[in-house]
């Protein structure tokens, strides 16, 4: 038992600690960080908008998930939660991989969403809190 409790932690503390620091790169300083990243400019204040809009979404998410790793009550809305996001990740990677072709560079954080995807459902499938109600 203290084992599941310990694996469904982690879970959600890798992913926000992930997730929030990813937050930072895409939105903290784009027109300085993504150039040396991505390796393309970041001008436009729409984009810059888009960016840190996108980091706002990312460290919300993140937070609620801090949340639910506190919050036992919350843990299993915080893990579909995850879930959802990780799987949103992994079904636009896909789709970028089969109209774009693939990026090396984001190969990576394509395993690894689908990684957490994957291990979320598992830790849902198997939690044995919400068969005792």
């Amino acid at each position: 038992m203290e084992k599941i409790i310990t694996l469904k932690k982690l879970h959600l503390g890798i992913s926000a600690f992930i997730v929030i620091s990813v937050s930072f790169v895409y939105g903290g300083n784009p027109s300085s960080f993504l150039p040396y990243v991505f390796g393309f400019e970041v001008e436009s204040i729409d984009l810059k908008n888009i960016l840190r809009a996108i980091m706002g979404l990312y460290i919300a998410f993140g937070c609620y998930w801090i949340y639910g790793l506190v919050k036992p009550k919350y843990w299993r809305s915080a893990t579909i939660s995850n879930v959802l996001f990780m799987g949103g990740l992994v079904a636009g990677r896909i789709i970028s991989t089969i109209i774009d072709g693939i990026s090396d560079q984001l190969m990576v954080g394509l395993i690894l969403e689908g990684i957490f995807m994957l291990w979320g459902i598992f830790l849902l499938k198997n939690d044995i809190s919400s068969i005792e109600k």
